[in-house]
């Protein structure tokens, strides 16, 4: 009997000191990868997850694949496929239910003219040219708390590109399928994914796309001074420049993305807080962060104190600013995972009590500082 209880035993035994062993070898070879990556994953609700799961590389493929057409022949400003390319972009708005934000239902209109002369480049304008309507969408996401659904949160992304170069042998056309179509349609993307919300955030949400940014980031300045909602109540701006080309002229960037400016506002934490949940990777680039802030639509927010960023994947990549660009060039199952973590930037933004706030102890935040001071009576 007691031979036959240890040959009983000896599996039994056997299995456990192997899963001693696994497990006490596991620990000590990989125990602050997995306990970190355990630890730090946000625990999502159901209905957020599915939100997030609404943006598909399927969906974004079939939008960019629009805007970034041949037949809106690179929506320079202000052009016919400019146009066009507004009217999609509000039909996507309206199709998500957003509330139209602008002064003509969901566009801020402005004349050439006036944002031209208003801007650096001030030239002498032709009457009819300089009476061709530019317009800023806008669609807006109300929020849920009594008190916080006064307060914004903006996302935003330019939709024009450089036009057409008849000058040139072969294709004429700069299509802008990553500068900046990849961005605009992510808004457009995450504006109808945060739009199924039973539950909306507690901040309201505005959705934003831009003219004029090739030209000077003149749409943006615009709004800057022509805001749609308060500038004292908007707690934050996420832009959205080159999320779709993954071939970074330093190297493949799959399952990264980086932000401008990544530590001038506290705004990087919660990129990192979601990219967490996410799978993607956030980065400071040590040298282009800091260097790109200055040159996309988060500077005129920025000038008048709202703490506003870049987010994209790539800085530099092949085709910048060339007939190249085309939506076919595109990681769209890249992008999509990227969108996902935008969005759940922004919801954790928008549901936090407490507002962004700029780095003070970085100097390079000193002017803005100084115009949030300034913004809010301080």
């Amino acid at each position: 009997m007691k031979l036959m209880n240890s040959l009983l035993l000896r599996p039994a035994r056997v299995a456990l000191a192997l899963i001693f062993c696994v497990t006490t070898l596991g620990a000590g070879v990989f125990p602050a990868r997995s306990q970190t990556k355990t630890s730090r994953k946000p625990a999502l609700s159901a209905e957020w997850t599915a939100a997030l799961e609404r943006i598909t590389a399927d969906s974004l493929r079939g939008h960019l694949s629009f805007i970034a057409s041949d037949s809106l022949e690179g929506r320079n400003t202000p052009s016919r496929g400019l146009d066009i390319a507004a009217e999609y972009i509000a039909a996507q708005f309206r199709r998500a239910g957003l509330e139209p934000a602008g002064d003509d239902g969901y566009f801020q209109t402005a004349t050439w003219g006036e944002v031209v002369a208003a801007s650096r480049r001030a030239r002498q304008l032709a009457p009819e040219e300089a009476a061709l309507k530019v317009r800023n969408v806008a669609g807006l996401l109300r929020g849920s708390d009594p008190t916080l659904k006064d307060t914004y949160v903006i996302l935003s992304a330019h939709y024009d590109h450089v036009g057409v170069r008849p000058e040139r042998e072969g294709d004429k056309i700069f299509n802008g399928a990553n500068d900046d179509g990849s961005g605009t349609v992510s808004v457009v993307e995450i504006a109808s994914a945060l739009a199924s919300l039973k539950q909306r955030p507690k901040r309201s949400l505005l959705f934003l796309t831009f003219f004029g940014e090739e030209k000077g980031l003149l749409g943006s300045r615009y709004y800057g001074s022509h805001p749609l909602v308060p500038l004292e109540k908007t707690v934050a701006q996420i832009n959205l420049e080159q999320l779709g080309r993954t071939d970074d002229s330093e190297g493949p960037q799959v399952g990264t993305v980086t932000m401008t400016g990544f530590d001038y506002t506290d705004l990087g934490e919660t990129l990192n807080h979601a990219g967490d949940a996410t799978g993607v990777k956030a980065y400071k680039h040590p040298r282009n962060s800091d260097a790109y802030f200055g040159r996309s639509d988060n500077q005129a927010l920025a000038d008048v104190g709202v703490p506003a960023h870049t987010l994209g994947v790539a800085f530099e990549f092949p085709d910048y600013h060339g007939a190249g660009d085309h939506w076919d060039k595109i990681d769209y199952a890249n992008m999509a995972r990227v969108a996902r973590t935008v969005a759940l930037t922004l919801l954790f933004v928008a549901d936090n009590p407490r507002a962004p706030k700029w780095n003070e102890a970085n100097p390079r935040t000193a002017k803005y500082v100084e115009a949030w001071k300034k913004l809010h009576g301080q």
